[in-house]
């Protein structure tokens, strides 16, 4: 095979290469020096739209719908669009071996690339119960969602076991959003966790309270304080029940996994300085290796605003950090420099009638203020994080744009607080009137 060289090479085909390269485009790069490797087989695309309007029983999403950058309001970069450009998108490409000091990157099937300059966009794999040896897990019908792919065979089973039992393992991100869906498609859902509560990462006991009672009056039945330790399948291997770890035994035809994930960085390990779980790098993105950036979900960067080094699993992060790298990639040649990242943490998620948003810090006292009661016709509330008497997170379910805007605008400028009851009483004005 041959030996491909390129100046510029993305070695990832997520969010975060979709959006490198129509930063790269801008920047004015040249037909024939970027190359995108890919191990999925179309082009980058917005991958939140899988947990959500992807499993939609009525006119669900599909591609080209929802390639990148529509996620932000951009247009759509069509497996055309490319082309036209110069870029080269290199798909259902593996990259088993990684050499940076050559500048060398292999393929599964034995082809070499050679860059100039690499940006490293991996992202995450998920994590799977098969890594803990779970008995029974690599059954058929047990699902993990990552890559369309992941999303198409869902779907078909979601089709195939029309109103049957579906078990959703885990009440993160996934979970809370996949339980929706699942309910959408006239399934009996139940979903599993360990924790006290729902997103634990980010929802207070508060905020999860509301979430758990809408689902409970959605029909969906909620286990936590357990996990599962085991599944029994039928004669075709297909699951049929999911053992917990509190001896209860629940029925299921489906079963969907949502336990977190894990930055791909293996292929660059004692090649790379590393901090925090992901590929250690400065404000633009540079690791510790000459020409060589890493984004989104693999990379661990100084956060301005806190002062300290985070890695941040969020598409606003994969799609602001890809571009924040290629300006610097560009602004350096030119011997420029261009300012430093500062990025405000942002999560936000949809499901039913749905939708919250969350920005800053979620750490220090919190107060939770306005209609939070799950059987509400028009549930709308939120909560302040406070911390040495200054406001460091919001978070707001049922806002509209310009309120989103408020909430965002009190985690960047954290305001002092004299009065924690105000805050309360106030709610959603204390931010409008920042």
């Amino acid at each position: 095979m041959a030996e491909k060289h390129f100046k510029y090479v993305i070695v990832g085909g997520g969010v975060s290469a979709g959006y490198a390269a129509r930063e790269f485009v801008k920047q004015g790069v040249k037909p024939g020096e970027l190359a995108i490797i890919s191990k999925e087989a179309v082009a980058p695309y917005e991958r939140p739209a899988l947990s959500k309007a992807y499993l939609f029983p009525e006119s669900p999403a599909r591609l080209p719908g929802f390639h990148v950058c529509v996620g932000s309001g951009g247009e759509r970069l069509l497996p055309e669009w490319y082309t036209e450009k110069g870029v080269e998108l290199i798909l259902s490409t593996e990259i088993v071996k990684a050499d940076l000091a050559s500048k060398t990157l292999t393929s599964a099937a034995g082809a070499t690339f050679k860059y100039d300059v690499l940006v490293i966009a991996t992202g995450s794999t998920v994590i799977r119960l098969t890594d803990f040896g779970v008995q029974g897990a690599d059954a058929k019908n047990i699902f993990y969602l990552r890559e369309i792919d992941d999303a198409d065979k869902l779907y078909e089973t979601i089709k195939a076991k029309k109103d049957g039992k579906a078990v959703i393992v885990g009440g993160g991100y996934i979970g809370l959003e996949l339980g929706a869906v699942m309910k959408m498609n006239n399934f009996d859902v139940t979903m599993v966790y360990p924790e006290p509560w729902c997103m634990p990462r980010l929802f207070t006991s508060g905020i999860a309270a509301f979430y758990e009672g809408y689902y409970a009056n959605k029909g969906i039945k909620i286990v936590k304080g357990t996990v599962a330790v085991g599944f029994d399948s039928d004669a075709s291997g297909e699951v049929k029940a999911v053992k917990l770890k509190d001896g209860r035994v629940l029925d299921a035809d489906i079963v969907v996994v949502g336990v977190g994930g894990r930055p791909l960085t293996t292929l660059f390990k004692g090649q790379v300085e590393e901090e925090k779980g992901g590929i250690k790098t400065d404000a633009f993105f540079k690791t510790s290796v000459p020409d060589v950036y890493a984004v989104g979900d693999v990379a661990t960067f100084p956060m301005k605003l806190y002062n300290e080094m985070r890695r941040v699993e969020h598409v606003d992060h994969a799609r602001k950090s890809a571009e924040q790298a290629v300006k610097a990639i560009k602004a350096a040649e030119e011997g420029n420099t261009t300012e430093v990242y500062d990025y405000l943490p942002y999560f936000y998620s949809r499901s039913f009638d749905l939708s919250w948003q969350f920005y800053g810090d979620n750490v220090g006292d919190t107060v939770l203020f306005g209609d939070s009661d799950p059987a509400s016709s028009k549930p709308k509330f939120g909560s302040y994080w406070i911390k040495d008497g200054k406001v460091v997170g919001a978070f707001l379910e049922g806002g509209t744009p310009e309120e989103n805007k408020a909430i965002a605008k009190v985690a960047r400028v954290q305001p002092s607080v004299e009065n924690v009851d105000q805050l309360t009483k106030e709610g959603i004005t204390f931010a409008c009137k920042i």
